[in-house]
């Protein structure tokens, strides 16, 4: 396939697929399947099979203009600065022949603010899909980077997974809650991180599981943590850290309004509601963290609807979610 693809505009992105890239060596793959004994260590055989069945080539994304950007500033107010970061990197290569990079980003705030919410946004803008892991249900170091094949249940890690399985050589991977991992006897569940966030040695990582060498220099990553303390210092040292504070009580209204909008505009019943909510039980979804807003929306156009009424009143919202200081609206 051509270098130079086509143009495909994505729906408000404007980030068209520029060039494949090779995430592994063929060759590789083939040298490793070669030397596996007959009849023994089939889940591995079906793994080298399904590498050289699907080939090693990628898209590669890059912007063939700066995406809008607009609607995110809207719906992240508190994001503003990493918005604002991810707006210069991708200004310094939409018109060179540079890929595209992002520096690894950590996002430090309390629960309930949006950060994931926020990474799922950032690989929608970007459009090369998401890997997601998830560090507080998880305890063993070979989620990211694969176990062996001599141990029993071994698979590949998520990086191999979201590199060898995804349609792109570059896509977003999320790392949630990281300072809450927690390490298992040897393994350490950050370990493959300081190779991953590495460029140089994150060219030839080697998954323990296929031990064939992944190309995952380009993928683009984002960490969540509500503590820094609990992440390693060489961590910490390979990501450009934010602060994101909760929003204030004016951008707090601004999210509860758009997610009410936005919720009656992507439902057919919501026609049956009126386009605005009243004062009222705005400023209570106001005084709701981000991850609350939308439960509490759908309980209330849920309770209206059983009521028979147009709009949502106070009765129709939860009384049980977690509330914020009615001061500075920050945890």
């Amino acid at each position: 396939m051509s270098s130079d693809i086509n143009l495909v505009a994505l729906s408000r992105r404007n980030l068209p697929i520029a060039q494949m890239r090779p995430v592994y060596r063929v060759g590789d793959v083939e040298k490793r399947l070669d030397k596996l004994p007959q009849r023994e260590h089939e889940t591995l055989r079906a793994t080298y099979e399904r590498m050289l069945e699907r080939g090693p080539e990628r898209f590669q994304v890059k912007p063939g203009g700066l995406p809008a950007m607009d609607h995110l500033y809207e719906d992240l107010p508190n994001f503003t600065e990493v918005l604002d970061d991810v707006r210069r990197q991708l200004a310094l290569c939409h018109d060179s022949r540079d890929a595209l990079e992002i520096t690894p980003m950590l996002l430090l705030g309390p629960p309930g603010i949006g950060k994931t919410h926020f990474a799922r946004e950032i690989s929608h803008l970007l459009g090369t899909g998401m890997g997601f892991i998830s560090m507080s249900s998880l305890t063993a170091g070979w989620v990211l980077s694969g176990a062996s094949s001599q141990w029993k249940g071994a698979r590949p890690g998520k990086v191999f997974e979201t590199l060898v399985d995804g349609a792109y050589a570059n896509p977003v991977m999320v790392v949630d809650e990281i300072d809450k991992a927690r390490a298992e006897h040897a393994y350490d569940p950050l370990g493959a991180l300081y190779s991953l966030l590495e460029h140089d040695t994150a060219g030839a990582f080697t998954d323990e599981f296929a031990e064939v060498a992944i190309d995952a220099s380009q993928l683009i990553w984002v960490a969540t943590a509500n503590d820094e303390r609990a992440i390693p210092e060489p961590i910490l040292n390979r990501m450009n850290v934010f602060e994101v504070q909760a929003p204030d009580a004016a951008a707090a209204r601004s999210i509860a309004l758009r997610l009410y909008r936005s919720l009656r505009r992507e439902h057919d019943w919501g026609q049956r509601f009126d386009e605005a909510p009243s004062e009222s039980v705005l400023e209570r979804l106001a005084a709701m963290a981000p991850r609350e807003m939308r439960r509490a929306w759908m309980t209330g156009f849920g309770n209206a609807r059983l009521a028979g009424r147009a709009s949502i009143e106070l009765a129709d919202l939860p009384d049980n979610g977690p509330r914020r200081s009615p001061i500075g609206f920050v945890q």
